[in-house]
């Protein structure tokens, strides 16, 4: 497939992978709220890559991309709330921060690029 090649690809699934695993600390309370929306939304930046890039065209792509940036961009706001309640440390909220920045830039790289 086109989209197991993409680098963005990649690290969005790691990111998602990682996301889970912070999620797991997260209260009981949050399962069906916070900690479901934030698992949500970074496995639908991958998502969105894959089923873009299988698209008819580039311009199909590019929406997709589109969506993808808007779930890169939900998860930064999740991670706000997370550290405000608090259920992330400064520590954990800069490294998920920097992750995403530079996977919402890859993406719009890419987008760019089409």
């Amino acid at each position: 497939m086109k989209f197991e090649n993409l680098r963005v690809w990649q690290d969005a699934v790691q990111l998602s992978s990682e996301i889970n695993e912070l999620s797991k600390s997260f209260p009981k309370e949050e399962l069906f709220i916070l900690t479901s929306q934030l698992k949500r939304a970074s496995d639908s930046i991958s998502l969105n890559i894959a089923e873009g890039s299988t698209g008819q065209s580039n311009a199909e792509f590019k929406r997709f991309l589109g969506y993808s940036l808007r779930s890169g961009i939900e998860v930064v706001g999740c991670l706000y709330l997370a550290k405000n309640r608090p259920y992330t440390n400064e520590k954990q909220f800069q490294y998920f921060y920097e992750k995403l920045d530079t996977l919402i830039k890859s993406i719009q790289a890419l987008r760019k690029s089409l």
